[in-house]
């Protein structure tokens, strides 16, 4: 009997889109039936998260992933996954209050990261999660290091997340600035690029460059369909 899966979700509902159907999907193609574990999908409301955000009122942030997690525990989830990057910088807070175990994007992608044998790598994402520490801090546990584009670059992409992929607007535009900037990030030493928002394969992924990137996105959900079936 495989364990149920929990996915905290609504951060933004794109992303937790990608993560039901790549767990379901890649379940079918290792296994080849329809025997993928249990989900359960708890769906915030994501306006409030925002405004918490712009305020940096992490407290009432805290309060409510938790809620959502004892959700999930109450609907029979044996773990979860927060899907987005962001609400990791309360992972390990989160983690000790928790009712279920939870599973990290960071530590799975720097697990993806070291399996390409990546020693230095741009990141991309939220205002909060390219200038927080918590994500360099968490790949440097593992000996990685991290660039991260300049202010000007960090606040286009951190306006294109939330005004344009969350939304599931995809526009050319954005996505050749993103590219750019991806570029950038090599030519500064990045050996590969961490796409730290789970809505920014939608705009860019590996058809798009040669660049290395890091779907965290499906290495999260890959990550939990592993512990789901294997433990």
């Amino acid at each position: 009997m495989y364990k149920r899966i929990g996915i905290l979700g609504g951060l933004t509902p794109e992303s937790t889109v990608v993560y039901y159907l790549h767990i379901v999907r890649r379940y079918q193609e290792l296994y080849g039936d329809h025997s993928y574990p249990e989900i359960v999908i708890y769906s915030v409301s994501f306006q409030r998260f925002i405004d918490w955000m712009e305020r940096e009122d992490w407290r009432s942030i805290k309060g409510e992933l938790l809620r959502g997690l004892r959700s999930l525990a109450d609907a029979g989830a044996d773990f979860a996954i927060i899907a987005t990057n962001t609400m990791h910088i309360l992972f390990d807070e989160l983690s000790a209050e928790s009712p279920i175990p939870l599973i990290s994007i960071i530590d799975a992608t720097a697990e993806a990261i070291m399996d390409e044998g990546l020693k230095t790598v741009g990141l991309l994402g939220t205002r909060f999660t390219m200038e927080h520490p918590f994500y360099r801090e968490g790949l440097a546990r593992y000996g990685i290091e991290v660039l991260v584009p300049p202010e000007e670059d960090r606040a286009y992409i951190n306006r294109v997340i939330f005004e344009e992929l969350s939304r599931g607007i995809l526009r050319d535009e954005s996505r050749r600035e993103f590219l750019r900037i991806i570029n950038d990030l090599v030519e500064r030493g990045a050996e590969g690029v961490v796409l730290g928002c789970t809505e920014i394969p939608l705009l860019v992924n590996q058809g798009h460059t040669s660049v290395k990137l890091f779907d965290t996105a499906r290495i999260h959900a890959e990550k939990a369909l592993h512990y789901a079936v294997r433990g």
